[in-house]
């Protein structure tokens, strides 16, 4: 009996540490009778936990403001040097590390070129990459290891969460890679592997244009098509943990021919090689070649090149016909497809983002959303705010840094 009082004691006092070291992090700088009202614990309570909390380093003080007619009340925050965190973007054509301090300030960042699907098709020199920049990243910082809170990695396809973490590809390659299992032979930091959409959809809430929301849809366009669904503050993963794949829904039967095998999928309709090839057909069928009228030409494959090419054609769509065309169509495309989340899960927001989306969004937003309007169902409709991302287009990797960071507020700063 003693033994599970102690037990019961020792849950109760980490769960407290959890409740208040959350709402420092997210409320911060916050004195202690504000934690007070903000968790519903006792002065008492709040007092021990605090000084467990300032003792291991993990909360500090942030000044101190005056209080009705006693003495000036001191701020409290979670400790930016407390640990570190480290973020990985396993990304359609490259791999990005980056570490950060628990404010999320970025310290040092690593980066390397991939061949598009390197991680399904050879997934052991991607795994060489990561471990190369988690070391590199951590020497550059000058940050110990043991003061590491943990390695978030993202990564494209469904993420399966089981007795070992699996990736599976939507594309044609090698399926189900045993991600942790291969990064486990270089290094023993804690690792959290997620969809790469999922966890930049969890720092969108967090940080970005999702705050304040309950029910969300993070949607994001770069190379691949994907979402990231928030159901009552929690990300929707369904029973495999595939849901969010968004970008192999069908928008036409007997369709354009996808890279994952089906056709009509929305990614052969919306992601950026889709839009460069859509551009590429109607140049060649002018007889203009791949540029043409001084616009935008093809990507060679790489992510930059491909990238530079988008971005020409958002920019000469403003007098350029055929790019202007080219864009109108994929916002057709991704009004109809943003209608379906709106009519499926009743967001109050969706959010348009990665590099693409954020491309295509910054010149054609208002005929999304009139696309949108004509195919949603009405009342819902009026009830969602179609806006653009607030992170930036590479923000994949700060959302994967917070995968361990969710952890280390929930085990109420445990290492």
């Amino acid at each position: 009996m003693g033994q599970m009082n102690r037990r019961t004691v020792r849950d109760l006092r980490r769960g407290n540490r959890s409740t208040l070291l959350r709402q420092l992090y997210f409320q911060g700088p916050v004195s202690r009778q504000e934690l007070g009202t903000l968790t519903g614990l006792s002065s008492g309570s709040v007092s021990n936990v605090v000084g467990d909390l300032l003792a291991d380093e993990l909360v500090e003080e942030a000044g101190s403001v005056e209080s009705d007619g006693g003495r000036p009340r001191t701020l409290l925050r979670v400790a930016p040097g407390g640990g570190h965190l480290i973020g990985v973007d396993v990304g359609e054509t490259h791999v990005r590390v980056e570490l950060f301090d628990l404010a999320l300030t970025e310290l040092a960042r690593w980066e390397h070129p991939l061949t598009p699907g390197g991680l399904e098709r050879d997934p052991e020199p991607v795994v060489g990459h990561i471990l190369t920049g988690l070391d590199a990243v951590i020497a550059k910082s000058g940050a110990e290891p043991g003061a590491v809170i943990g390695v978030g990695v993202g990564v494209p396809g469904v993420v399966e969460q089981g007795d070992e973490v699996l990736v599976h590809g939507p594309t044609a390659g090698r399926d189900a890679v045993p991600l942790e299992r291969l990064l486990r032979t270089g290094t023993d930091l804690p690792l959290f592997i997620d969809n790469g959409a999922t966890a930049q959809g969890q720092a969108e809430m967090w940080f970005g244009a999702g705050r304040g929301a309950d029910n969300a849809v993070i949607a994001l366009i770069g190379s691949g098509v994907g979402a990231a669904i928030v159901t009552a503050g929690v990300p929707y993963r369904g029973a495999t943990s595939s849901a969010g794949e968004w970008g192999h829904t069908v928008v036409q039967v007997g369709g354009r021919a996808c890279r994952c095998g089906a056709v009509g999928c929305l990614e052969a309709y919306v992601g950026a090689q889709a839009v460069l090839d859509r551009y590429e057909r109607g140049a060649r069928g002018a007889g203009e070649g791949g540029a043409g009228d001084g616009g935008a030409g093809g990507a060679d494959g790489s992510g930059e090149d491909q990238q530079a090419a988008f971005a020409a054609i958002v920019g000469a769509a403003g007098s350029e016909a055929r790019a202007r065309e080219v864009l109108e169509e994929a916002a057709a495309y991704l009004g109809a497809g943003i209608a379906d989340l709106i009519n499926l899960f009743n967001p109050e927001r969706i959010i348009l983002g990665g590099w693409a989306g954020l491309l295509l969004g910054g010149r054609v937003l208002p005929r999304i959303r009139a696309a949108t309007a004509s195919y949603a169902l009405r009342r819902p409709y009026a009830q969602t705010e179609i806006g653009l991302a607030e992170l930036g287009p590479d923000a994949v990797a700060l959302g994967a840094a917070t995968l361990p960071l969710a952890h280390f507020l929930a085990t109420g700063g445990a290492r």
